[in-house]
């Protein structure tokens, strides 16, 4: 495994992270609870010290999760980034979406991160997953009903009693990250990117890049569609949130399969399967310090990890980038 310094901080996660969102079940069209833990375990076997959870995914199942499974390993060979900021118990600031929950129960999400919720929250997550501290700790989404800095005062406060190491920030942009600093020094930036979702790199990419912060990729796989198992008519599972995305609709399948065939023969040339070669690809690029990748069963999260072992020359990644530039 390749290990790397989020930012200036004296924080450092391995390349390839564990993300739990789908090991929550939530909108995921459920989980299996013993193969989840077993797939975080299968990963810190071959090197994934870091992984990445929230309370929202399965409103609080993701973190158990995590914290059964990091159960026994020494707490200072493993790195916990969570979040806050996403209430489904609470209905203040931004409403965010109707859901369910994993029993089938109508809930409303919303975002909101004034002072004491997030406060709250972080002691939630610290008994859920079980540690008396929190490595990397983000805003999920950005609330537009409270001041930036009432937030992060809150960060600063727990940071200060030691119950955080270091502040992050998903899904912010490049004013919102600036704002922010002024209150608490952040390591990072989560934000969605992957080969055919490269919005972030007209703006936020070069903030990042000039400030030292560091970009977590989530669905650098995006979603499983760049894995190339996905096929026009690929039935999705009940609950599974996939199905009504744009980027699942047959066109953009089509497209994207066209893609992935082109790439293929460098997948294969490297013994390495399209998903592999993808997360190589993607940590590989400028600005992007952390690809997260979720895996469902241990076959997932070893086949994850052992992308990092693929090399590519300056050569296939010029070809694999004109053609990502032309899709």
């Amino acid at each position: 495994m390749e290990y790397r310094k989020l930012g200036n901080s004296e924080l450092e996660v391995s390349a390839i992270t564990f993300g739990a969102w789908a090991a929550g079940g939530w909108m995921w069209g459920s989980t299996d609870r013993n193969d989840a833990v077993d797939a975080i375990k299968a990963s810190y076997e071959v090197g994934v010290t870091s992984i990445d959870t929230a309370p929202i995914y399965g409103q609080g199942t993701s973190e158990e999760i995590v914290g059964e499974a990091i159960r026994g390993i020494s707490r200072d060979k493993i790195q916990i980034l969570t979040k806050f900021g996403m209430r489904w118990n609470l209905a203040k600031g931004d409403f965010a979406m109707h859901s369910q929950d994993n029993n089938g129960k109508a809930i409303d999400v919303y975002k909101y991160a004034g002072k004491e919720s997030v406060i709250y929250e972080c002691e939630q997550s610290l008994k859920r997953l079980g540690t008396d501290y929190i490595d990397l700790y983000q805003i999920h989404w950005p609330d537009s009903t409270t001041p930036i800095d009432e937030t992060f005062e809150a960060v600063s406060q727990l940071i200060e009693q030691g119950k955080v190491r270091f502040a992050g920030v998903c899904n912010y942009n490049a004013a919102q990250m600036a704002e922010a600093e002024k209150t608490v020094f952040l390591a990072s930036n989560q934000i969605p990117f992957s080969m055919v979702n490269r919005g972030i790199e007209r703006e936020t990419v070069p903030y990042c890049i000039e400030n030292h912060k560091s970009i977590l990729a989530y669905s650098p796989l995006e979603r499983g569609l760049l894995t190339g198992k996905i096929h026009s008519g690929y039935q999705f599972q009940e609950g599974d949130h996939r199905a009504g995305l744009p980027h699942f609709q047959p066109e953009f399948v089509e497209k994207t399969n066209s893609l992935l065939a082109q790439i293929k023969p460098i997948a294969e040339k490297h013994n390495a399967t399209l998903g592999q070669l993808v997360l190589r690809w993607t940590i590989e690029r400028p600005g992007i310090t952390v690809a997260l990748a979720g895996a469902r069963n241990v076959s997932q999260a070893v086949q994850n990890a052992e992308a990092i072992k693929i090399r590519l020359s300056q050569e296939e990644l010029n070809v694999i980038n004109d053609l990502v530039n032309n899709f």
